[in-house]
């Protein structure tokens, strides 16, 4: 008896504890991929402390959703309601194991479930099936970025050099303004020397090098010897002789002095020889009393005021003759840089996309502009035709290049185009209703139109507007609605260009359908070889679709 009874309090026990949490799942039978939403609840007090299992699978089933916990109060307790998302890819029967789940430390296992995963039918009597799509070539990832690059590098281009030739100009016009004589600018230079504190920080060679240049440029300037070109020691000989010949008084100290500063630089930039401070300052004091006194010692020639007129006009109009090459060297130097760089983006595109995508991106290309421009989806004529275009069509009237004899037949025709048979691209749209006999039955009227020779007439109203050599392909064809059938042609002709007898070769495609005893077709003509105009007929022909006259 006490055996019986520790069965039932054990068995009480177990079953108290299992309705601890109840499970329960929103349907145990769905497709493959499709959601199956589990759930646990359990009703605790306030304080109790609640964990779900965090897993990543129940069983066969992948957990792809871990909903949060939602918590309703009851009185003086909680319910915890916990939901997860499973799915499953494979068809079959599964079940959801029994889980722990810890309430207040202690573990209460969850009921397991079974439930069925089914394959998705697919009736192909309901569903039409298709081929499989042509390999789509991925879209220019260069985009037009390098437009802009190309721009922003003329510009800045464009401004480097104005800016260079702005501050050049400018620096010749202070010199000029400044350095009204050459004492003055010989002067003005020494200064600036001294400013620049070359020796200071060890740049020796670099200070020799422009002193001797000050006093051979003013030698040169204003006694007008050789200076610039001249050795050392052909200076000194130069500038005696000049000296003689000026009648200057120089004494032999100013050739000493001139010639010891002279040799000294010579030493320093060729022989590497680096002079005491002292040394380089007593260089400098003798360069500048040598200049103040060749300065002094050239002879003042009073000019007769016409003279100097004379010599100021001379002047004046030799720079007008140096601002004038200058300014047309400046404008050389800026054509060449900008050819230069336009060369080298050009060179750089051309090997990265090739010589067509250059000329159609940068000097433009009439079929990509439709291609890539706005497209209109319109209804053209009856039966209507709805299809997309580059452009609206027009209607026109096409009598005039029919049969006469196939004008009576017709009771109604619109057409309507874009472009003419002379452009790059030609788009011609119609509709027509031939006249009917009333004594005609019905299925006579379905079959009285031959597609083939409605084709045929298509194409001789091509070769009537100057098509040669046509060469003629043909295939069956049904909308992408499969809902009418009808016939397509293809292929290419010539035609020749009156003005320059030259001939073009053009690629055509025409769709021909019948409904009603009436005739819709479609006319596309570009010339042969356009990339961009195949891609605009085969957008055009995949819009097509009818009014199916049944309906």
């Amino acid at each position: 008896m006490k055996k019986i009874l520790l069965y039932f309090l054990f068995t009480a026990t177990v079953f108290a504890q299992q309705k601890q949490v109840v499970t329960s799942i929103d349907t145990t039978k769905n497709k493959i991929g499709a959601e199956f939403k589990l759930t646990f609840k359990t009703s605790v007090d306030t304080a109790s402390k609640v964990v779900f299992p965090n897993v990543r699978n129940f069983g066969a089933l992948e957990v792809i959703q871990s909903y949060p916990i939602d918590t309703i109060l009851k009185d003086d307790r909680y319910e915890l309601i916990k939901k997860y998302g499973l799915i499953q890819f494979d068809s079959g029967r599964y079940t959801i194991p029994s889980v722990k789940i810890l309430i207040n430390n202690k573990a209460y296992l969850s009921d397991s479930i079974k439930v069925e995963v089914a394959n998705v039918q697919v009736d192909t009597l309901k569903q039409k099936m298709y081929d499989i799509k042509d390999i789509v070539q991925a879209e220019d990832s260069i985009g037009d970025w390098w437009k802009y690059l190309l721009g922003f590098l003329l510009l800045a281009g464009l401004g480097a050099l104005g800016y260079w030739f702005y501050k050049k100009r400018k620096r010749v016009i202070v010199e000029e303004e400044i350095y009204k004589t050459p004492i003055e600018k010989a002067t003005s230079l020494l200064n600036n020397l001294e400013k620049k504190e070359l020796w200071q920080h060890g740049e020796v060679k670099e200070y020799y090098s422009e002193l001797t240049d000050i006093v051979r440029n003013y030698i040169e300037e204003a006694i007008e010897i050789p200076a610039m070109e001249s050795t050392t020691s052909e200076l000194i000989e130069g500038l005696k002789g000049a000296s003689q010949k000026k009648k200057m008084k120089l004494s032999k100290d100013t050739f000493d002095n001139l010639l010891g500063v002279l040799k000294q630089a010579d030493l320093v930039k060729f022989a590497k020889s680096k002079p005491l401070d002292f040394e380089i300052t007593e260089d400098r004091k003798k360069i500048e009393r040598a200049i103040v006194t060749l300065d002094k010692a050239i002879p003042k020639v009073v000019e007769v005021e016409d003279e100097m007129l004379l010599n100021e006009m001379q002047r004046q109009e030799q720079l007008k003759r140096e601002l004038a090459k200058k300014k047309k060297k400046r404008i050389q130097t800026i054509v060449v840089s900008v050819f230069l760089l336009l060369f080298a983006v050009t060179t750089f595109f051309v090997v990265a996309k090739g010589p067509a995508y250059v000329i159609d991106n940068v000097f433009g290309n009439s079929s990509k502009e439709l291609l890539e421009g706005e497209w209109v989806k319109s209804e053209y004529g009856s039966p209507s035709i709805r299809v997309e275009t580059p452009k609206v069509l027009v209607r026109t009237d096409l009598k005039k290049i029919l049969p006469k004899d196939g004008l009576a037949l017709i009771k109604d025709m619109q057409s309507f185009t874009y472009g003419s048979f002379s452009d790059n691209f030609y788009i011609m749209l119609s509709t027509l209703q031939y006249k009917q006999d009333p004594s005609d039955s019905e299925q006579a009227k379905q079959t009285k139109i031959d597609l083939a020779k409605s084709l045929e007439s298509a194409l001789q109203s091509l070769e009537a507007q100057g098509a040669q050599n046509m060469i003629v392909k043909q295939e069956d064809f049904q909308t992408n609605e499969g809902a009418v059938k009808g016939v397509k042609g293809y292929g290419t002709f010539s035609k020749i260009d009156g003005e320059n007898q030259s001939s073009t070769k053009y690629y055509y495609e025409t769709l021909i359908f019948s409904q009603d005893g009436g005739l819709q077709q479609i006319i596309i003509v570009h010339e042969e070889g356009d990339q961009y105009a195949n891609e605009i007929s085969d957008k055009i022909l995949n819009s097509v679709e009818l009014q199916n006259a049944q309906q």
